[in-house]
């Protein structure tokens, strides 16, 4: 798909947008001009943002994503948003692997309530190799129902991703959390270097990169600006991009944070979409806690995916049937996602 540059003439800012690359990659958004797009008006930055959602996407769609957690609780890292977290004490509790028929039948219903793609997610640090063959054989199960196939399942080693890449794969979801500068105040179990190279051998193995982060942290602007840094200039920037919002859940150290302004969320995703013009940008978890009205101008800031249904892993998500009715409300329509690539 050509990338078409549409021109405001009174913002020289667009100028930035003449670096970008046909083959999905940027040159060079650097942290200052990324924090130049956060200061904008309100309305100039989310104009700019839909003039380059139009011109990369069918205006009016919405690709939609269903999750299932398939092994809940119990996980060995700290991050202090999570409640899966064996760490901390939540009202999650540790379970083992779901079996095999019941993830079938948890995508079989995502499928004919509309979900294109099944995302499954696993509380794991890094799979084991005999997890990861039950894993393989859910991933081949979901892709044989017709739908695009995500796992998140932890760090990868050497070889996973080209099993999880034969078993019919589609994207691997891993999300850098925040900038590099704040990630440890949110997580010490593992490095943001852990991160990059499990991406990286996503990556190599020829996988979809599914990679956001979690806004609300009680980072700055500057951090949220570096974390959009990271994911717009990795090479080439992820396919899928959910932003979350932080979903405050009791026993978890970050209980007690403000929440963060929703304008300040919906300039994330506008900055998202102007920095990487041809993701999917999904409105991932806090999506609950958002009135209608704040969802439908993050649609106008560039979003275009959701999860959807009933389960957002552990913390609740819109029923399907009220996003049905948002999305009628504002004349949106699913979108088959793989005709994107």
């Amino acid at each position: 798909m050509s990338f078409n540059i549409y021109y405001l003439s009174e913002q020289e800012q667009m100028d930035t947008l003449t670096q970008q690359d046909p083959s999905h990659q940027n040159t060079g958004w650097n942290i200052s001009s990324i924090i130049d797009l956060f200061e904008l008006p309100f309305m100039d930055l989310l104009f700019q943002a839909q003039q380059i959602h139009r011109a990369n996407h069918t205006p009016n769609e919405i690709q939609l994503s269903s999750l299932l957690s398939i092994k809940t609780g119990g996980c060995a890292e700290d991050c202090s948003y999570c409640p899966q977290s064996a760490r901390y004490n939540t009202e999650v509790k540790a379970e083992k692997l779901m079996p095999l028929e019941e993830v079938v039948n948890a995508a079989k219903t995502a499928r004919d309530n509309g979900a294109q793609r099944f995302c499954m997610g696993a509380a794991w640090r890094n799979p084991k190799p005999h997890q990861l063959d039950e894993i393989a054989r859910m991933i081949s199960a979901v892709k044989g129902l017709g739908m695009e196939t995500c796992v998140t399942l932890g760090m990868l080693q050497e070889g996973q991703a080209e099993q999880l890449r034969d078993a019919g794969l589609d994207y691997y979801n891993h999300n850098l959390d925040t900038s590099p500068e704040f990630y440890g105040e949110i997580i010490t179990t593992r490095t943001y270097e852990d991160r990059l190279e499990t991406l990286e051998r996503v990556r190599n193995a020829g996988l979809n990169v599914c990679c956001g982060g979690i806004v609300g942290l009680g980072e700055s602007r500057r951090e949220r600006a570096g974390l959009i840094a990271q994911l717009a200039n990795l090479s080439p920037y992820p396919e899928s991009v959910p932003v979350n919002n932080l979903v405050k859940i009791k026993g978890t150290p970050l209980f007690d944070n403000q929440d963060l302004d929703p304008f300040e969320f919906i300039r994330t995703i506008a900055v998202a979409r102007i920095t990487m013009p041809k993701a999917y940008v999904r409105l991932s978890a806090g999506r609950e806690q958002m009135s209608d009205g704040i969802q439908a101008l993050c649609f106008l800031a560039g979003a275009n995916s959701i999860f959807y249904g009933e389960k957002l892993l552990t913390s609740g998500n819109p029923q399907a049937q009220a996003d049905q009715q948002l999305l009628e409300r504002l004349n949106l329509k699913a979108t088959g996602a793989q005709n994107h690539h």
